[in-house]
């Protein structure tokens, strides 16, 4: 997956977690990257929320389990608006 969402979110994540952009892939997730834990997730989300001037609902959230699925979702959200 190389789209612009991922590479934004990739941006992001990198950012929120502290660790270099390079590291992260779609499948990067809480148990491959060690600084994230509930409440980077959380602050991710925010990031992705604010940047892409979007507001996730709850169960969206629960599906972001991955770089990958945050992606998908923000995609799914732009493509609807």
């Amino acid at each position: 997956m190389s789209n612009p969402s991922f590479e934004q979110i990739r941006s992001l994540a990198a950012d929120v977690l502290d660790v270099n952009a390079s590291e992260l892939s779609p499948s990067s997730g809480p148990e491959s990257v060690d600084a994230w834990d509930s409440v980077q997730h959380l602050n991710l989300v925010l990031a992705a929320e604010q940047h892409f001037e979007l507001e996730f609902e709850p169960e969206e959230i629960e599906k972001m389990k991955t770089l990958g699925d945050m992606a998908a979702i923000v995609d799914r959200k732009r493509a609807a608006s």
